[in-house]
């Protein structure tokens, strides 16, 4: 009998975390939000969750077969995180086609065409909810408004408080009630908003949930709300007429789920804790900008896409020393 060995250089680690237990794991962090989710927006929220999950599955078993590939990949849980994120990125008065379009755009374009899982450089939900906003601009920004425990399809909708306050601030040119919001109703989830922009305490017990598992570190997600709060908490104290509090912003739109479930994405944020430090401090800034100066309310997704582009350069110039190798300094002197 022959017997192969794979030989590989030092640093040999050994851990008994796989691509499933990470998946699953951070599958079971969301299930809070989609419980919150799915009590304010009733049938209407389970039925966007359902149809994005199952679709991402079937698209992901076409595109494997198509490419020639087993079926074995569906079984690592990364199609039905993508599906969920995806529900939980979009309003839950979305015709169910046109989750079906993102669900294939997140799959297909976001994530297969590159070779699948670990080679993809955008986040495939981020890719697929950016998509959908550009295309159909009007569904995507129809925010029902919240109906506990509701079984009817047809929804009301209504302004989040995001959107509120970017047509206060173009309107009347102050910030309106957002300075004087109260922060229980964007804490518990009752608030418009898309799935996942609701109930800011449910994700931030997940992404606690996250850290304590060890699923992601603190580097990004701390980062990220701090950039937040620190840069929104200056342009306050400058002018609190036409900027809202910086707890405003931490509980309001998809921050919680941004820095915690798609930021932290092993394949397309980085590798090294100095690079991860950089890339929540980016996502930051840039969210604060769009936020307060751009023509969208929320720029969370507009943020994390950015710098996942800019992922491979921060590598580059962030990954440690080799030991017995000189520093690029020391190597042009």
């Amino acid at each position: 009998m022959i017997m192969s060995t794979v030989l590989a250089p030092s640093p040999h680690l050994r851990s008994t975390k796989t691509i499933e237990t990470a998946m699953y794991g951070v599958i079971i962090a969301l299930l809070p939000g989609a419980l919150v989710g799915a009590y304010y927006f009733g049938l209407n929220a389970l039925r966007v969750m359902a149809v994005s999950i199952i679709a991402c599955l079937v698209f992901e078993a076409l595109v494997l077969k198509v490419r020639g590939k087993d079926l074995s990949p569906l079984k690592d849980g990364s199609a039905v995180l993508t599906g969920l994120l995806l529900a939980m990125n979009l309003p839950s008065g979305i015709p169910s086609w046109m989750v079906i379009v993102g669900s294939l755009v997140a799959i297909g374009i976001g994530k297969q065409v590159y070779g699948g899982l670990g080679f993809n450089p955008f986040n495939p939900a981020l890719v697929a909810r950016v998509f959908l906003l550009i295309s159909f601009p009007v569904a995507l920004t129809s925010w029902p408004v919240p109906q506990p425990l509701s079984f009817s399809l047809d929804t009301v909708t209504g302004a989040t408080p995001l959107g509120a306050m970017k047509t206060s601030l173009l309107m009347e040119g102050n910030v309106g009630e957002a300075a004087n919001m109260s922060l229980v109703d964007p804490l518990i989830g009752n608030m418009g908003g898309s799935l996942g922009e609701i109930g800011a305490l449910a994700l931030a017990l997940g992404g606690v949930y996250l850290l304590v598992r060890k699923i992601i570190t603190w580097h990004i997600p701390i980062t990220y709300l701090v950039t937040v709060f620190g840069m929104t908490g200056i342009y306050w104290l400058i002018d609190p007429v036409r900027y809202a509090p910086p707890t405003f912003h931490i509980v309001t739109g998809g921050l919680m789920l941004g820095a915690f479930f798609m930021a932290t994405d092993y394949v397309t944020s980085p590798v090294t804790s100095k690079g991860m430090v950089i890339f929540g401090v980016g996502c930051g800034v840039i969210t604060v900008l769009i936020r307060l100066f751009g023509g969208y309310p929320e720029g969370v997704s507009f943020a994390i896409l950015l710098m996942n582009a800019a992922t491979p350069i921060i590598d580059r110039y962030t990954r440690p020393r080799v030991f017995g190798y000189p520093t690029r300094k020391e190597a042009r002197t």
